[in-house]
């Protein structure tokens, strides 16, 4: 056997292995912050365009909004950057109460869909809706933003407070299509049905949630608009 074969090549100690391991995680994770921290208002900003244009989209008599944070039962004046439950009241040019828009979100078929919604607390009625974030299956679940029979089904969604004001008056629910019989009943899309469940669901849990703190509240609503700093 040659000297020069016998030169084999010494192995990297265990030591070595685990420095070089630690130094690579430590800068991916670091690398991961500082993509987080630079985009993180960007993707804010982006959300906050997104709902504007949403709330004016389901509230189209509105000239302006404003927030309210839900808490405790009550409504307490806020921004758009608040933490929790959010609802943005509209107002025409005279300072009229016209609508207020709200958040909703469910599991669709493949992943979270959230919407906006709008309702008129006067008729009890979702008026529309925009879908801030939807990742369905073209053609099938974005049917809910483009199918003109199951948008027919809010143009007026009855979602009326009972007289106690605790709950709804009728469980929003989605029915086969077809099977719709009562104005708080949801026709499905055919061949969308997770999908159309999905909206059934969020504007049930949405509306029973907060529809009926909308209801002990709306004086305030009604005169936020002329005493803005209340």
């Amino acid at each position: 056997m040659s000297e020069q074969e016998q030169k084999v090549p010494a192995l990297p100690s265990s030591t070595s292995l685990i420095v070089t391991l630690a130094v690579v995680a430590m800068l991916s994770g670091l690398l991961v912050v500082v993509v987080y921290e630079y985009t993180k208002p960007i993707i804010a900003e982006n959300q906050r365009i997104a709902t504007e244009r949403a709330i004016f989209k389901v509230l189209p008599k509105a000239v302006s909004r404003l927030t309210f944070r839900v808490e405790n039962g009550q409504l307490i004046p806020s921004d758009d950057k608040a933490e929790g439950e959010l609802i943005y009241a509209g107002y025409d040019q005279q300072g009229h109460l016209v609508g207020v828009a709200l958040h909703a979100a469910a599991q669709g078929y493949q992943d979270t869909v959230k919407l906006l919604y709008g309702y008129d607390p006067f008729s009890g009625c979702i008026t529309g809706f925009d879908v801030l974030k939807s990742t369905e299956t073209p053609g099938f679940g974005t049917q809910i933003s483009t199918n003109a029979e199951f948008l027919a089904n809010f143009v007026c969604l009855v979602a009326k407070v009972d007289g106690e004001q605790s709950a709804l008056l009728h469980e929003i629910k989605t029915v086969r299509h077809g099977n719709k019989k009562h104005p708080w009943e949801i026709d499905a899309i055919s061949g969308s049905t997770i999908t159309s469940n999905a909206v059934g669901r969020m504007l049930n849990q949405s509306g029973q949630s907060l529809h009926p703190v909308i209801a002990r509240n709306l004086i305030q609503l009604q005169q936020a608009a002329s005493n803005p700093s209340e």
